[in-house]
């Protein structure tokens, strides 16, 4: 952490209308800047963002178009129609469709060129379908509006990402007082998964499932240096280490993480020097992660310490990414990703070590960028004596 900077408030509550207004005028300040009258979203996150109504993907679309003037207009199922209006927060006029397939003149194309008719300078996102974009009648401009807004946070979206940190974190900590020798991973990851999720739902009785995931993983060392490697769900915990922690979760609509490298009942001596050498590039990224550095630069110097220590061929990944809706989204710490971090932006810090025959060394915290440096909005120990637990 650097800076005189204290973790900021937990925010349990759903988003008030000015708050959802205040992101319906970021997307449209930013359509106005690349001379687009309508923007048309399919993403289910950036639909999210808009309206506080989550789905999930079928084959009957979703639709959300946003004028610069105007309500904004949703083109969605007969069927989900009574959804959107009790998730909905921001003013949307619902334009519904019967089903899919539907008669002609019934589909939802139709009613999409009913909302964009006389409509010329339209947007789309750069993932947008392209059954989608080839009904739309003019040629549409690729450009990620909404996920340019989602990288700063607002001050509520930062109370929950606090919260979202709180529930990854005592989680976390829960597991690592008992993880023991012999403990299968996918009892580890069912029992940490349903503590999050009842702690969500006592948190917050309004939590929409549909926003939510909770995802748990802790590798033992025949794997952790894989990172992504969980086909194995039943292997069991070793004596000694590096076994890694993984708590990615998206609580209510807003995303954390926290990882830990550690060992039980004693740490092999081949362990010891690349966990330094994890720990030293975590320190040097969390003292670059500052308003005015750019996120490639932070990426290329954490990679140069990694190496000066020997490792450099034993990285597989970028320090760090962002949270918001999602638990990986834009902004990155990415060499190649040249823009400039500033203040409100959250990433992940992960720099990681891995070696077959040895293991994986990867410490991760949720971190908020401040006008002071940074703050860390999850917690645990990270040194390698309170990470050596005796069992």
């Amino acid at each position: 952490m650097t800076g005189n900077t204290h973790r900021p408030r937990p925010i349990t509550t759903p988003p008030d209308p000015q708050e959802m207004a205040r992101r319906l005028e970021a997307v449209r300040s930013r359509m106005a800047e690349v001379g687009l009258e309508a923007y048309v979203v399919v993403d289910v996150h950036n639909v999210y963002y808009l309206t506080n109504f989550a789905n999930y993907v079928h084959e009957r679309p979703f639709i959300l178009v946003v004028f610069r003037d105007g309500p904004m207009r949703f083109v969605v199922p007969t069927l989900e129609r009574a959804h959107v209006e009790a998730r909905a927060i921001a003013p949307v006029d619902l334009l519904d469709y019967p089903e899919f397939p539907a008669p002609a003149g019934d589909e939802w194309s139709d009613r999409l060129a009913d909302v964009l008719a006389d409509t010329v300078a339209v947007g789309v996102e750069s993932t947008c379908p392209l059954f989608v974009a080839a009904v739309l009648t003019s040629e549409p401009t690729p450009v990620d509006v909404v996920d340019e807004v989602r990288m700063l946070k607002s001050d509520y979206e930062i109370g929950r990402l606090a919260h979202a940190g709180t529930v990854v974190s005592d989680a976390h900590r829960e597991t690592m007082d008992r993880v023991a020798p012999g403990d299968i991973m996918a009892v580890l990851a069912g029992d940490t998964t349903r503590s999050m999720t009842v702690r969500t739902l006592m948190d917050m009785p309004h939590t929409n499932m549909l926003a939510s995931s909770f995802g748990a993983v802790i590798q033992p060392p025949s794997i952790s240096w894989d990172p992504h490697n969980f086909t194995d769900v039943f292997l069991t915990m070793e004596q000694g280490g590096p076994h890694v922690s993984v708590i990615n979760s998206v609580v209510n609509g807003y995303g954390a993480e926290i990882e830990r490298t550690f060992f039980l009942n004693a740490v092999p001596d081949e362990a010891r020097r690349p966990f330094a050498a994890m720990m030293a590039a975590r320190e040097l990224a969390f003292e670059l992660t500052v308003p005015g550095a750019d996120m490639a630069g932070v990426d290329r110097a954490v990679h140069a310490c990694i190496a000066d220590q020997g490792y450099g061929d034993h990285t597989l990944h970028r320090t760090g990414h962002s949270f918001g809706v999602t638990g990986h989204e834009a902004p990155f710490l990415a060499a190649g990703y040249e823009r400039v971090i500033t203040p409100g932006m959250v990433f992940s810090i992960e720099p990681g070590i891995y070696l077959d025959g040895v293991g994986g060394f990867r410490h991760s915290d949720t971190v908020l960028v401040t006008d002071r440096g940074n703050v860390s909005l999850t917690d645990a120990p990270d040194q390698l004596d309170d990470v050596t637990f005796t069992r």
